[in-house]
């Protein structure tokens, strides 16, 4: 009988007689045609099948390499009966290959489910590297590079995005996010609020693009640039914010720190029954000690807790 093997609940049975298909995930330019890798050109033209998130746009990459090639849609809506089918095929023996709209599969782009059945059906899954936002801006931002970690996008609800700044307050590594050109003014000026404004960060703009542009500064001076610059709101955008620093994460004395935030969590819990959260936060900071910034994040977290 042959090998199961269980992915998200369900069952995976390799087909009998299977020749042994291929998943390869390929990476594609995020925006400039000539970063493409003549590795994934070969790639994509040995293909049977190509597997996008967006089928048209996929298509005119195709057409500008001089391909020619079935398409299949998978997405985030579709992905999981896309899936099923596209195993099926690759269990006939069949070479699919994944792709993206723009950049590295999976890196908050549609294709674990099909990579995690793949995998346990017992079917190869090859990497066919190249570009990806993430690195790129990395590479350009000026901040420090040897740790960093990515946090996809920021929720689009200004509560649960400061919520999600507020976890994220004392990491020590350089944080990656994208962000969406028409929420980057209301997202840099909450970072300046949780963050702190005088945090490093950049601002990587249509990268590999015609209008590539890269704006670097402390959190306070990008969130005013964003407010008053019609162009810094335009185009596909990833933000860089150098960690926390090792003062702010390892505290002097950990029982005064806790004391202080305990201090801070009992006369913000009582400010803001009668106050909004920005006074509720300068009157916490004042009485407890700690910054402003910190007690900010935790008033906004409280409000989102009790909507």
């Amino acid at each position: 009988m042959p090998a199961l093997s269980i992915v998200g609940g369900e069952i995976i049975v390799p087909v009998r007689g299977s020749t042994g298909g291929r998943l390869d995930v390929v990476a594609t330019p995020i925006g400039n045609l000539a970063d493409v890798s003549l590795r994934a050109r070969d790639v994509l033209a040995a293909a049977d099948v190509v597997a996008a998130e967006d089928t048209r746009r996929s298509g005119r990459l195709l057409s500008a390499l001089g391909l020619q090639k079935p398409l299949i849609s998978l997405h985030s809506h579709n992905e999981r009966e896309r899936s099923e089918a596209l195993l099926g095929r690759l269990l006939a023996g069949e070479v699919v290959a994944l792709v993206s709209d723009a950049g590295t599969p999976l890196l908050s782009d549609p294709g674990l489910n099909l990579v995690r059945r793949a995998a346990a059906a017992g079917v190869e899954v090859r990497a066919i590297p190249g570009p990806t936002a993430i690195a790129a801006a990395l590479s350009v931002a000026g901040i420090k590079t040897d740790r960093f970690c990515f946090e996809g996008f920021l929720p689009a609800k200004a509560g649960e995005r400061r919520v999600r700044m507020q976890t994220l307050a004392l990491e020590p590594r350089t944080l990656v996010f994208f962000e969406a050109p028409h929420r980057i003014v209301e997202a840099l000026a909450d970072c300046a609020a949780v963050f702190g404004g005088e945090r490093e960060a950049a601002v990587a703009r249509e990268l590999t693009k015609l209008h590539e542009s890269v704006y670097r500064g402390t959190l306070t001076e990008l969130a005013r640039r964003a407010a008053s610059e019609a162009e810094f709101k335009l185009g596909e955008i990833t933000l860089v914010i150098a960690g926390a620093s090792v003062k702010s994460v390892d505290e002097e004395d950990p029982t005064a720190a806790l004391e202080r935030r305990m201090l801070m969590e009992r006369s913000l819990r009582a400010a803001l029954a009668h106050l909004p959260a920005s006074k509720a936060a300068s009157i916490a900071a004042a009485v407890s000690g700690v910054s402003r910034d910190e007690a900010y994040g935790r008033a906004v977290a409280l409000v989102a807790e009790r909507r």
